[in-house]
């Protein structure tokens, strides 16, 4: 068995470069697909991203600059990835990754997308900034 599904290619190689920030990953069908640390990292099958049970998940923000700083490997089906903002509770299995790779350019517009809906960035000071304005548009009004 390659990963969850029984007909899923089996990786042949994962190469991370961590200066790019890319992952490389071959499977034994011959498709091989260059993945971006922050594209993994938005749709990390953790629940914390995805959601618990039917609930909507977190959209991940401010994830441009992140990095890849370990790669475990999990059984003969997944991997789990260490990210160097502290987040490592998603176990990235084959049949994800594979999917990840053959759905890249339709997955990466609908995160731009929701980005763009919420009035998000991928860049983290823009997030921090925008979070500062609308705590401060909620903080109390004082009447003298």
């Amino acid at each position: 068995m390659a990963g969850l599904k029984p007909n899923t290619p089996q990786p042949t190689a994962l190469t991370l470069h961590q200066g790019a920030r890319m992952l490389d990953i071959a499977f034994d069908d011959g498709s091989a697909f260059s993945l971006p640390c922050e594209y993994l990292r938005v749709y990390s099958p953790s629940a914390e991203v995805r959601g618990h049970g039917a609930g909507p998940g977190v959209l991940q923000t401010g994830k441009r600059e992140v990095n890849i700083v370990a790669i475990e490997p999990v059984g003969n089906y997944a991997v789990k990835l260490v990210f160097d903002d502290g987040h490592d509770s998603g176990l990235y299995s084959w049949d994800w990754l594979f999917e990840l790779g053959r759905d890249q350019t339709t997955l990466w517009q609908d995160y731009l997308d929701k980005l763009t809906a919420h009035g998000a960035s991928r860049d983290q000071s823009s997030n921090a900034s925008r979070d500062r304005l609308d705590n401060a548009s909620r903080a109390p009004q004082r009447h003298d």
